[in-house]
């Protein structure tokens, strides 16, 4: 049985999830990139358009979320196979945790946020 830096048996669980997450951006990636190319917002006004009905809220956010994903399991594998100090590899797990909620709580803030506010 490992301890905190790791788990027993999360492999092949970490695999699906880095595909699945890896299938939702190739979708929604391209997706949203031809949506800005024919909305081409040139003012503040026509960004807040285009990013208004809740299905674009709500596509942006499960995008984010499966880009934070797809990200916090790269970067995990990534520490667990070269950071081997344990106390350094457990600062860095919460670093890119406590980033990647901020910037996922940062997200929603900004798309969920008050209406009709200004940054």
């Amino acid at each position: 049985m490992k301890g905190a830096t790791g788990s027993s048996h999360s492999g092949t669980g970490s695999w699906l999830v880095q595909r699945a997450t890896a299938v939702v951006l190739a979708l929604a990636l391209p997706g949203l990139t031809i949506c800005l190319l024919v909305a081409w917002p040139t003012d503040f006004a026509g960004w807040q358009a285009l990013f208004a009905p809740r299905w674009s809220q709500v596509l942006i956010m499960l995008t984010g979320a499966a880009l934070a994903l797809h990200a916090w399991v790269g970067m995990r594998d990534i520490f667990m196979d070269y950071i081997h100090p344990v106390r350094l590899r457990l600062a860095l797990y919460l670093a890119v945790i406590a980033t990647l909620a901020g910037s996922m709580v940062w997200l929603a803030a900004i798309l969920f946020g008050t209406p009709g506010s200004t940054p």
